[in-house]
């Protein structure tokens, strides 16, 4: 018995059980599940639970907000629901046929650039103290510093 196997369980039971989940995958900080009915979850009782931050409805999923520790999360969600393989190849060629082309073109827009996405934000906070640098006088804008 893991560490959140008793949040896993609730979740299963708060998403409206077994019988309403067509499938679960997770990002970086959520659980994303597909249900048959997202009317039966109890999102109230979820929004309220130790180690859930919030819960949210997007593009067709019912996002359960974890944090960092969602892997771990996720591992036991899967134990609940007795799946051992967590990639299926059917389930994820009939969740491409239903998302629609927009969609479809916005995650591979999205797969492009979450990779260069870090380089780009720190890049965009190393401008904003070499900004800063220069508004309070610690070098000027002629130095060498500033105009790497």
């Amino acid at each position: 018995m893991g560490k959140y196997t008793n949040l896993a369980k609730d979740i299963v039971t708060n998403v409206g059980g077994k019988e309403n989940i067509i499938s679960l995958k997770h990002c970086i900080t959520r659980l994303r599940f597909k249900l048959k009915d997202e009317s039966i979850a109890n999102d109230d009782i979820l929004n309220n639970m130790d180690g859930i931050v919030t819960v949210m409805k997007a593009g067709g999923q019912y996002q359960v907000v974890i944090g960092n520790h969602v892997t771990q999360v996720f591992d036991e969600v899967n134990q609940v629901l007795g799946i051992t393989e967590t990639t299926d190849s059917n389930s994820s060629e009939e969740a491409g046929e239903k998302q629609g082309i927009f969609n479809a073109f916005i995650d591979v827009i999205s797969g492009i650039f979450q990779p260069i996405l870090v380089a780009l934000s720190a890049a965009e906070v190393i401008k904003g103290f070499n900004t800063l640098f220069v508004s309070v006088h610690w070098y000027s804008q002629t130095s060498g510093t500033y105009n790497y």
